[in-house]
């Protein structure tokens, strides 16, 4: 049985506590560590952790570790992975491993060799996108051809209570510098990566609409691709009419066929017509079971992580060169 620390307990934590809790026949989580008393409290007592700490750094002391899970802001990422590898202990990480792509590549620098680490990148885990990209490799559409991606919500609006929704569930969004890009549509640009293959973002339009926010709530990323691909990914969180919350919907028009995700539905239409239909919510769990189960896969068979720091630094840059790229709107 392995022992396992989680580093943070805000809002996300949660979801990782219940993947750990669906793999309870191989590992458990021993201890968790968060500034907030409080907060660490309450996901102690839900999940029946027995012992929180104020910081990692005691965590690790105090605890024989098996493994780390760290699910705190970014901005602590770099230091908790640096102690964590340091005691040769492996991590898994949350999105991103530094706030920015220098930090990043000078963080994977720095530790290599030392302890296993990967990347909690979820939005690929979904099952829809697992089930799209066998579509594609199964050839159901050829050569994908083209591919627009859209991120539509009125996340940033104010509500019927004056409440912005988006900034309600995820108030630090209001102070970020960088925000719909580097904090929400690097999951898309991760996805259509992993979907698609490598990227090269040829142009980027970024705006905010929103009077709340530092950073933006709007893009238009422009990409290539293999054999020709033109992929656009276009967000929006300040969208009238719009649900507030956050929904996919993904086209990928291949020389034979097309693949549509809408919602909660996918469709395939080529040489013949196929559709899933999904439950969201499910779906959004299931990424992170996914996530947790293929790292513990991994620890165990010893073959490499899906999102190591490698795979993860060539999202990163993407998400540079949306802003190295960028044209205001």
């Amino acid at each position: 049985m392995l022992r396992i620390g989680l580093a943070g307990a805000g809002m996300v934590s949660r979801h990782h506590l219940i993947a750990w809790r669906a793999q309870s026949h191989r590992a458990q989580v021993v201890a968790i560590a968060d500034p907030s008393d409080a907060a660490a409290a309450t996901r102690a007592e839900e999940f029946g952790i027995p012992r929180r700490y104020p910081d990692t750094a005691a965590m690790l002391e105090a605890e024989g570790l098996d493994a780390l899970d760290i699910a705190s802001p970014r901005e602590t990422h770099v230091a908790i992975v640096e102690a964590a590898t340091g005691r040769g202990i492996p991590t898994l990480c949350q999105k991103p491993l530094a706030p920015s792509l220098a930090e990043a590549e000078a963080l994977v620098a720095r530790v290599a060799g030392r302890a296993r680490l990967m990347v909690h990148e979820n939005w690929r885990f979904r099952p829809y996108y697992r089930d799209m990209r066998a579509w594609i490799a199964e050839g159901r559409i050829g050569t994908p051809r083209q591919a627009l991606a859209t991120l539509l919500t009125a996340g940033m609006l104010p509500g019927p209570d004056g409440a912005r929704p988006a900034l309600t569930r995820q108030p630090f969004m209001r102070d970020l510098d960088r925000m719909l890009v580097a904090e929400v549509l690097i999951h898309h640009l991760d996805t259509l990566r992993f979907l698609l293959g490598p990227l090269v973002v040829e142009a980027a339009t970024l705006g905010r609409t929103c009077p709340e926010l530092r950073g933006e709530d709007r893009a238009t990323i422009a990409m290539t691709g293999p054999d020709s691909l033109a992929a656009v990914l276009i967000g929006n969180m300040s969208v009238a009419g719009a649900a507030p919350t956050q929904t996919d919907d993904v086209t990928i028009i291949g020389d034979k066929g097309t693949i549509r995700l809408a919602g909660d539905l996918m469709t395939w239409n080529g040489e013949g017509r196929d559709e899933r239909r999904y439950d969201l919510a499910a779906c959004y769990q299931g990424s992170y079971d996914a996530v947790i189960a293929h790292f513990l896969d991994r620890l165990a068979d010893g073959a490499p992580f899906e999102t190591s720091p490698a795979d993860n630094l060539q999202t990163l840059r993407l998400v540079e060169d949306c802003y190295a790229r960028a044209a205001p709107s």
